[in-house]
């Protein structure tokens, strides 16, 4: 449906040139989207996707485990979008402090990603609501560091920005003048939390996040905290009980798109076009994350199995394994600790694993030795492919 402009303009003068700023309407959109029988079918497919990745803790026997790598993987995805050129190995490789040659500020972007996400993670299972607060505390840990660090982290913006071109003068879109982001991120934190008109947490989802887009709150890391919005408002109205679902992926691949659509929404108020995109993209990720599950579990019991038949030694290649298994880049030390091994014990078990083709040293050093589970790394490095 097209209703037309979302919003208004208003004339600004941004460093000595006049600049038509964009403010958007409040939401839920006027007139309320248009719930077609197909828009309806996608819904409840992408609800029914959402449903099975949830249930997906019942197939892994450690759940944390595939949240710890899908977390970082998202991490690398969304950071790749604003320009990052970081690798998933990179990143494990940071945290193991232990990254000659890693390009730092981009694996620092990415890093602080992670934790951004799981600062979050960590105020709403304390209770505290999701709101314009907690979208700041994580913006003040995404730009705690490295590039963008200077760029008023964890503050609402006071000065003009700009998506596209060179200055605001020359821009593809130019976000509200900053004396109207206060009103604006309160009437989409007011939405949030309507419960008068209630849209369903995947129709909640989709428009909050062209909101933020547009409302582009922070001098930088819009795009990083836009996408990490879905999964925190799926998990925050209980439909998923982990923050599984990332959409990074899907909006790398489909970029043009994306922007096309968010474009079609401000200027022609086409939110069932952007809705429909949403839903197609949840329900493909929700799918591919759950055979990204069913293909790593696949992939320990074949491995496990073949660890069995080294006889003597099985026991502490498995204690070794199982610690690949949580972490697919490890040192030693890590692995005496997560396996309670002593340090020779956890050498000969890794030893083990790398004549069976199951672990590999990346090094190439005597000492502080890395170990990958490449296997591992490959199925989750699928489609992180720098851009």
């Amino acid at each position: 449906m097209k209703r037309g402009m979302t919003g208004r303009y208003e004339i600004t003068s941004v460093g000595g040139e006049q600049v038509r700023a964009f403010i958007p309407q409040p939401l839920p959109p006027d007139p309320p989207l248009a719930l077609s029988a197909p828009r309806l079918q996608l819904l409840e497919r992408a609800t029914l996707a959402l449903g099975r990745l949830d249930s997906i803790t019942l197939l892994l026997p450690d759940p944390d485990l595939f949240l710890y790598a899908y977390v970082r993987r998202e991490a690398v995805l969304s950071s790749q979008i604003e320009g990052t050129q970081s690798s998933l190995a990179d990143l494990l490789l940071f945290e193991l402090e232990e990254a000659p040659g890693v390009p730092f500020d981009d694996v620092v972007e990415v890093s602080n990603y992670v934790a951004a996400l799981n600062h979050g993670l960590d105020r709403l299972r304390e209770g505290f609501p999701l709101s314009n607060r907690l979208i700041r505390e994580m913006h003040a840990v995404l730009l705690s560091r490295g590039r963008g660090a200077e760029k008023s982290p964890g503050e609402f913006r006071r000065s003009q920005n700009w998506i596209g071109g060179t200055r605001p003068g020359n821009a593809h879109f130019v976000p509200p003048p900053p004396h109207q982001v206060e009103d604006c991120m309160a009437a989409l934190e007011g939405f949030l939390h309507n419960t008068q008109k209630p849209y369903s947490a995947l129709i909640k989802a989709a428009l909050t996040h062209v909101q933020f887009e547009t409302i582009h709150p922070f001098l930088d890391g819009n795009g990083r905290i836009g996408r990490l919005l879905i999964a925190f408002i799926l998990h925050h109205q209980g439909v998923l009980s982990q923050p599984l679902l990332y959409l990074s992926l899907y909006f790398k691949q489909h970029r043009e798109e994306y922007y096309r659509r968010l474009d079609l929404v401000r200027l022609e108020g086409d939110w069932e076009a952007w809705v429909d995109f949403f839903l197609e993209g949840v329900a493909r990720t929700a799918t591919n994350a759950v055979e990204t599950a069913k293909r790593l579990v696949a992939l320990f019991q074949e491995d496990e199995r073949k660890i069995k038949t080294l006889g003597r030694g099985a026991a502490t290649a498995l204690l070794v394994f199982h610690t690949l298994c949580r972490r697919p880049l490890v040192n030693l030390n890590q692995v005496c600790g997560q396996a309670h091994l002593s340090f020779p014990s956890a050498a000969k078990g890794m030893e083990a694993l790398v004549l069976l083709g199951l672990g590999r040293e990346v090094t190439g050093q005597r000492r502080n030795r890395v170990f990958a589970y490449d296997r591992y790394l490959a199925i989750l490095q699928e489609g992180t492919e720098p851009l």
